[in-house]
């Protein structure tokens, strides 16, 4: 499907600094989209104006939190399409302060819902949904049709703003539809921290030497997507009109966590790690192995994740010891 018309609308990205919606912006920039982001730039969250460097006469920012109501119903007026990204992502953190993570992941996504019923009720969103509203898996791989058992706040809440979503498609006619993402890795992770996402922060350690810890045996499984594969879908889950009131799943490559860091060992041509025992507060939320099913959104839009590890393991090594000062 071609992304030629995107050029010359106006797209909205909340969380547009952070990883996956600086990835896009830039990406949508070379479209020739009107590139508005939305960030909060709280500090631990992952936004970052770096990120958007390459482009940053090209589009506009705007730093404000998607908890401010005025805000958002300024900022969706006038707007072709919403990528809706802007939400937070740690587990343990959602177990420490699940009211945070419920006025961002639940009560945030129902007031940017009204206010484009409100102010602009012919956009189309795209919600980016998670692995985690599965919980453990009953059976692999997991399919849409999978059985929702959340292991962790961030989870429970993450179902609440996907259903607000597909409510306001069927009842309001809001198009809108949900990506339910793995495992994504690659350029433009914040890098402070491991609560975000444990593939990224391996990176970090390889790159600085330090021996990687991981929990359990190892033998979990994982899938990945490189950054540039999830871009593609979300760009295809927005201009694909049987997408509307859908949800889907995304996955990629599956492999487990002794073997991606054996992977990232390789091609960083030094590094060691070592097994360690699960932190107490971990070990209850640890949902076992997980490989997605993305049958039913490739069957809809033709897309196929295409970077293999070793490619955008590569890629993401290049870019952290070449800017690694603007993320450490």
């Amino acid at each position: 499907m071609s992304f030629e018309s995107y050029k010359g609308k106006k797209v909205l990205i909340t969380g547009g600094l952070g990883f996956i919606g600086s990835s896009l912006a830039l990406r949508l920039v070379g479209l020739g989209a009107r590139v508005t982001v939305i960030d909060s730039l709280i500090p631990q969250y992952g936004g970052n104006l770096f990120n958007v460097e390459p482009v940053k006469d090209l589009l506009r920012v705007n730093i404000s939190d998607v908890r401010d109501r005025s805000s958002i119903n300024y900022l969706v007026q006038g707007q072709d399409f919403l990528f809706n990204l802007a939400g937070t992502l740690s587990h343990i953190d959602s177990m420490r302060d699940p009211f945070t993570d419920l006025e961002i992941n639940c009560v945030s996504q129902l007031r940017i819902l009204e206010a484009c019923r409100e102010n602009n009720p012919g956009v189309k969103i795209v919600f980016a949904g998670t692995r985690g509203q599965f919980g453990r898996a009953t059976y692999l791989p997991v399919d849409e049709e999978h059985p929702l058992r959340p292991t962790d706040v961030n989870g429970i809440n993450n179902i609440a703003g996907e259903q607000y979503h597909l409510l306001y498609s069927e009842v309001y006619g809001i198009r809108a539809c949900s990506l339910r993402l793995t495992n994504t890795y690659g350029p433009r992770h914040q890098m402070r921290h491991a609560r975000q996402g444990v593939l990224n922060w391996f990176v970090r350690q390889v790159i600085e030497g330090e021996k990687i810890r991981i929990y359990g045996d190892g033998s979990q499984i994982r899938d990945t997507n490189y950054i540039e594969d999830v871009v593609e879908a979300l760009l295809l889950a927005m201009i694909t009109p049987e997408t509307d009131g859908q949800v889907y799943n995304l996955g990629g490559e599956p492999l487990s966590l002794v073997n991606f860091v054996e992977q990232l060992i390789t091609l960083n041509g030094s590094g060691a790690y070592e097994l360690v025992a699960y932190p107490q507060d971990l070990k209850p939320i640890e949902i076992g192995d997980y490989i997605a099913s993305h049958d039913k959104f490739s069957r809809c839009t033709g897309w196929h994740p295409r970077v293999p590890l070793v490619d955008g393991l590569q890629c993401t090594l290049d870019y952290y010891r070449k800017n690694r000062h603007e993320y450490w």
